[in-house]
């Protein structure tokens, strides 16, 4: 029988806006961030890993009644570790080691003085490791791709080795005064062995790269140039090499456009640069090739794709050089191609390269049809030199490192980073590593499928999404030339990175290669973030970064990169073109998936909740109709396997202005489940007992995530947890017919639950207030019959003439209507006015916020605090976007959106003023004798 336990705060209540609000935010930051140190695919926010280890550990007050007796002390100390999630998530507080320390504090005791060693067996990019070791918890990662195992190293297990030693690099001890706190000490000499090779790579082939000429003459730094590629037109008549090109445009930003000019008529097609907008190609004529095709700009003969597709296998794709861009006075400048720097790039093929093949087909991947069968492939041969160069400078700077460090009277164990050891020769690996991944990284900027964004008037990496795709017009960055790409900005990204990590060598950290199916998980609580069926094919991605880190590092890691290219039979992905098809895969998958966590699920103590981020998509279709096909397999796995769901939340880190539609596949990024380990003597029961405790216990529930302040658009994804919480602490619930209760019905059963307990909360409503939701519910702001409006109004026990002296209805010639927004005026005080409803309150405050901003919504909610209950005005915001989203109108349901969403924040605001809340809807004086009808 599993032991009783205290509940954690994340089983309870989250600031999950919060959350989801810096989550969003950190896309956007760059120095520091771990994602600069090196690409790995669908990383989970740090904020979001930060916020969820915090609430694991941490008890929710209710757990503590002896500390806190009351609903209202809970609530108060719940707001008071709220506030703290609040700061810890922002990331300029990620390095302030007083909050870390108090947040330490409140893990420390809520663990009884002994908290846990975190485990996470799917690594992957390292953001719940590193979050752990920043919340000083022992961390463990593990991971089965040799790429994701090195980043991990490099995040958490390398610098605290090295915490407080000084540098090696001759002359950099002294060039600071005082110690060498945390990593900072390894960074430098990263920065400096960085800067060695970058000097050296350009002493080697810096010639490949000359600089352009003005129209002035004077020398200017190129920043990349511009390629297209090419096919022989297949029309007899013509036979030019046809650029495929997806756009002409340069630079749209205005006032500085530039676009390319095809000049044909001669022997071949050449370029010029223009700048005159109203002669720019427009949306119909811009670029040679489409989704369907391609057509010559010679002849203007439409060419198939197919055709395309046969000459790249056959090896006739070519590149011809189509602009250069150089580095201006505040602005880039767009020159024609010249003959020198076409030539420039015309250079063999370095020995040595990574000759490995690419996959026949696999998840993301769209290159082969074209011909590119090699890692080789996706490089021109300028690329491979200066690839090539770097990564061969990564061992002679490792040797330079040793040198260095012996000279320092750094002992030397002999033994490297791989086998444990702390002397030279393990620093020199450990530097090596860090000037490896830059490396590899570089190889990100410098291939041919990298872009110019001509918004942007900037290149843009190889994987702006998860896959190797097709780029018919390709920019190739300059790696020594200072803007995007360049060595010494990789380099610096890299050295941001380590210098700022939590670097403790009191607290250890541990990353294994092993695959999640087979390691074990005692004495760990598990925080992953796990695969999600085919959207990444991560093994085979990462062998585009492992071929250049092998050849870098392969002498410091030889058993992490002793073989060609990454594992992949025991790869936990659905890749149907591995498995032999998609029914094939997914049992794969799914077997696989199960055993992991049926592992842990034998191993964990029901001490701690186990917490799983998982991608999540809103609708997917399979042979039963639409429905979230794969979340349902997930949750059935566990139920089954003898976990019980106590939690969901949905991570969002997508915030735009507007949704595009309710039901859109991306409201949520990903949920985050919690697990305890089921009873073994949980007993079954049947459906009507299973709606009975869910209907008791989903109202208490659902108070507490709207005291949480989530945002309406997460309330339902939210609700599913408390609704699984009870359906899984059963062994099984039983149908009327004898069969067990699929995930899927009771998932729509918690659905239809929520919308109950929702509309029950109408009971808390004035009169006014419940007359103006029947009839928004029917007719929205839109007109209505007026006979209507009086029969529904004396139904509610108010009037027509009552609900216009309210101020929220209009009744005209036969004519009714609820005022929307927009009609209402925008001078009004609730203190003053003879008639507030509750309504009336919640629909102006949406109107405010929209059109004033927080301020001015603040102001109202304190002069409404006097007249309505705002707890009952905050249930009315969240029902108004749940009918919004049934009904499908989303722009009103955006307004009512962002005010749940904001409420807590400006009820606090409120409260600072001097608002205080009216406890007793019922003891309201409306001072209007007709309020009653």
């Amino acid at each position: 029988m599993t032991a009783p336990y205290r509940r954690k705060l994340i089983e309870v209540a989250l600031p999950l806006e919060a959350i989801n609000r810096e989550s969003a935010r950190e896309k956007s930051i760059r120095h520091g961030h771990p994602s600069t140190l090196h690409l790995w695919w669908a990383r989970r926010p740090l904020a979001a890993c930060r916020a969820v280890l915090f609430a694991q550990l941490v008890d929710d007050p209710s757990s503590r009644p002896e500390e806190f007796p009351t609903e209202e002390a809970q609530a108060v100390e719940r707001k008071r570790l709220f506030d703290l999630i609040e700061r810890l998530v922002v990331w300029e507080n990620t390095t302030d080691e007083r909050l870390l320390a108090e947040a330490h504090a409140e893990i420390v005791k809520s663990c009884d003085g002994n908290p846990p060693a975190i485990l996470d067996p799917f690594a992957g990019g390292g953001s719940i490791p590193l979050e752990a070791q920043r919340l000083g918890l022992e961390a463990h990662a593990s991971d089965l791709n040799p790429v994701a195992v090195l980043i991990n190293k490099a995040l958490i297990e390398i610098p605290p080795k090295w915490a407080g030693r000084p540098p090696v690099f001759p002359g950099a001890a002294e060039s600071r005064l005082g110690d060498w706190p945390r990593a900072t000490g390894l960074a430098e000499d990263v920065r400096r062995y960085g800067q060695w090779m970058r000097d050296e790579c350009e002493r080697r082939v810096g010639h490949l790269y000359p600089k352009a000429t003005l129209a002035d003459g004077s020398p200017a730094t190129v920043i990349a140039w511009i390629w297209a590629r090419t096919v022989t037109c297949p029309n007899p008549a013509c036979g030019v090499a046809m650029p495929l090109v997806r756009s002409w445009w340069l630079g749209k930003k205005k006032g500085k456009e530039a676009y390319v000019v095809p000049v044909t008529g001669g022997p071949r097609v050449e370029f010029t640069i223009a700048h005159d907008p109203r002669r720019a190609p427009s949306k119909d004529d811009d670029g040679t090739v489409s989704r369907t095709g391609a057509h010559c700009v010679a002849c203007d003969s439409a060419v198939p794709l197919a055709y395309i597709r046969a000459e790249g296998k056959a090896g006739r794709i070519s590149a011809q050089l189509m602009a250069t861009v150089a580095e201006g006075s505040r602005r880039r400048i767009y020159l024609a191609p010249t003959h020198e720097h076409e030539k420039a790039a015309d250079v063999p093929v370095p020995d040595d390269v990574p000759d490995t093949e690419l996959p026949e087909a696999a998840l993301g991947f769209r290159v082969q049809a074209y011909g590119m069968d090699h890692h080789a492939d996706l490089f021109t041969r300028r690329q491979l030199t200066a690839l090539t160069t770097f990564s061969d400078l990564v061992q002679e700077a490792r040797a330079r490192v040793l040198a260095d460090a012996v000279a320092a009277c750094v002992p030397d164990d002999i033994a490297g980073l791989e086998a444990g050891g702390m002397g030279a020769s393990a620093y020199a690996d450990s530097v090596a590593l860090y000037l490896g991944l830059c490396a590899s990284k570089a190889a990100n900027f410098h291939c041919s499928l990298g872009r110019w964004r001509s918004d942007a008037d900037k290149t843009a990496p190889a994987f702006a999404r998860q896959t190797i795709s097709m780029v018919w017009d390709f920019a190739e960055a300059a790696p020594l030339g200072g803007a995007g790409g360049d060595w010494t900005g990789i380099v610096d990204g890299a050295v941001k990175v380590i210098g700022s990590s939590r670097a403790d060598v009191s607290v250890p950290a541990m990353v294994r290669q092993v695959s999640a199916t087979e390691r074990d998980f005692e004495s760990r609580v598990v925080c992953t973030d796990p695969p999600y069926y085919d959207n990444v094919g991560y093994a085979d991605l990462a062998d585009f970064f492992y071929v250049w880190l092998r050849r870098s590092l392969r002498e410091s890691a030889p058993n992490l990169l002793g073989t060609m290219l990454t594992p992949k039979a025991d790869e936990l992905v659905a890749d149907p073109f591995r498995r032999g098809g998609e029914e094939l895969a997914g049992s794969f998958f799914e077997d696989g998936f199960t055993r992991v966590f049926r592992n842990i699920r034998s191993a964990v103590e029901a001490t701690f909740p186990t917490t799983v981020f998982y991608a999540f998509k809103q609708a997917e279709t399979d042979s039963k109709g639409t429905a979230s096909t794969g979340w349902e397999v997930l949750l059935g796995g566990m139920i089954s396997h003898g976990w019980q769901v106590t939690a969901t939340w949905p991570v969002r880190t997508e915030m735009a202005t507007r949704m595009r539609g309710f039901d859109s596949n991306a409201l949520a990024s990903s949920v985050v489940l919690t697990l305890r380990p089921r009873s073994s003597s949980s007993e079954a029961i049947n459906r009507r007992s299973f709606l009975t405790a869910m209907r008791a216990e989903l109202p208490k529930a659902l108070l507490e995530l709207q005291q949480g302040s989530i945002a309406p658009v997460d309330l339902a994804q939210a609700a599913i947890g408390p609704g699984m919480r009870v359906f899984s602490r059963y062994s099984k619930v039983v149908e009327a017919d004898g069969s067990d209760m699929t995930v899927r019905t009771a998932l729509a059963l918690i659905n239809q639950t929520l919308d109950e307990v929702l509309a029950q909360q109408e009971g808390d409503f004035d009169a006014d207030t419940r007359f103006c939701l029947k009839w928004f519910q029917q007719f929205a702001f839109t007109e209505g019959d007026s006979g209507q409006a009086d029969v529904l109004a004396r139904a509610t026990n108010t009037s027509v003439p009552g609900l216009v002296r309210g101020g929220v209805f209009r009744a005209v010639a036969g004519k009714a209507q609820l005022l929307g927004p927009a009609d209402l005026e925008a001078a009004w005080d609730p203190v003053r006015d003879v008639r507030v409803s509750v309504w009336e309150v919640v629909v102006r405050l949406a109107k405010a916020l929209n059109e004033d901003g927080p301020a001015a919504a603040t102001v109202l909610m304190e002069g409404a605090a006097h007249r309505v209950d705002l707890d009952t005005a905050k249930e009315l915001s969240y029902l108004l976007y749940s009918i919004c989203e049934r009904k499908g109108w989303a722009p009103v349901g955006l307004l009512f959106n962002g005010l749940g969403t904001s409420w807590n924040d400006l009820e606090s605001a409120a409260r600072s003023m001097g608002g205080r809340v009216v406890g007793d809807q019922a003891t309201l004086d409306f001072g209007d004798p007709e309020h009653s009808a």
